[in-house]
């Protein structure tokens, strides 16, 4: 086997927390008086804080000085730090724990690559801070993906080449991202979506190590 770390996104990937950014972002279309449906949320997997306020705004035809888009943004992560803060160790999606400890078993080194700056808190609230060797989350990164900073950190931080690293994601910009930093792609989720992934898996339930034979 040719790969010595595997990187995995959060959101979608290790836990379900898209619904709660979800429920933020519906309470502010809301606020402002238009509706956004889970059809429009698809637009912002893998999208930064404020790009994904920009979509948000463009979809209700709103147009805010930049003061004002800090502030609702400000406001939509108090609300999804709200909801996330209840979470319970068993929100981590089927098969993720075990599939995490047969890499390490197995001596792959193992990233977070996270454009959430809230990171720290859902790992916490699931109990699985110690099962990554780094953590690269929206903190520490200044491009969102599809930019691979934040999978060409991670990957430093493990002193490991790129090439010899695989992503595992559910959003197409974070699949572009894993490619431009010349890593390999499994997406996690609809293949149509992740067309652009090396392999797709539907989740990580029963997942062998041989997924990471490319």
């Amino acid at each position: 086997m040719n790969i010595d770390a595997c990187i995995f996104d959060l959101d979608g990937v290790i836990c379900d927390t898209a619904k709660y950014h979800y429920l933020a972002w519906k309470r502010l279309a809301n606020e402002l008086g238009f509706d956004f449906s889970i059809e429009d949320n698809e637009r912002l997997k893998g999208v930064s804080r404020m790009d994904s306020l920009n979509i948000l705004l463009e979809i209700g035809e709103k147009s805010l000085d930049e003061e004002t888009k800090l502030a609702l943004a400000e406001k939509k992560n108090s609300w999804y730090v709200e909801y996330i803060s209840v979470m319970k160790k068993d929100e981590i999606l089927p098969g993720v724990k075990n599939f995490i400890l047969k890499l390490r078993e197995n001596n792959i080194k193992v990233a977070l690559g996270s454009a959430s700056k809230n990171s720290m808190r859902i790992l916490k609230a699931l109990d699985i801070v110690n099962l990554f060797d780094c953590i690269v989350d929206g903190n520490r990164i200044t491009k969102a993906k599809p930019s691979p900073e934040v999978f060409l950190k991670g990957a430093e931080e493990l002193e490991v080449s790129p090439e010899r690293c695989v992503v595992f994601e559910d959003a197409a910009a974070g699949v572009e991202g894993a490619k431009n930093a010349n890593m390999f792609a499994v997406g996690v989720g609809d293949a149509n979506v992740l067309n652009k992934a090396d392999k797709i898996i539907s989740g990580f339930e029963n997942l062998t190590l041989e997924i990471l034979e490319f």
